[in-house]
């Protein structure tokens, strides 16, 4: 026959595995409980903690990672070259009006 556990051992064995990253696999062997126990116990456990909607939360707030190819880089590189152009004509132009206006008209 199955042995009954208390709600709070079996609340301990879930955070054992919840948060601190323990595997149920070392678990059940350490505590002889079985495996699918501990699986069902921890599935409950993030259930009823609301420990799934947590995460989805810390998810949509992380930023994702994008992974770039060569072709990315290159295409960057020519949009960083064209605009900094850009900006050393305008820079140009600036300093011109700049020169026009400063000048002493007598």
């Amino acid at each position: 026959m199955s042995e009954v556990y208390e709600l709070e051992y079996r609340e301990y064995v879930s955070r054992m595995v919840v948060e601190e990253g323990r595997k149920m696999s070392e678990l059940s062997r350490e505590l002889n409980i079985s495996y699918s126990s501990i699986h069902r116990w921890v599935k409950d456990y993030k259930n009823n903690s609301g420990w799934v909607e947590k995460q989805m939360k810390k998810r949509e707030k992380q930023k994702t990672t994008v992974y770039k190819t060569p072709k990315d880089y290159e295409k960057e590189a020519k949009e960083m070259a064209k605009e900094n152009e850009r900006l050393k004509r305008e820079n140009k132009i600036l300093k011109k009006a700049m020169h026009v206006f400063t000048e002493n008209h007598e």
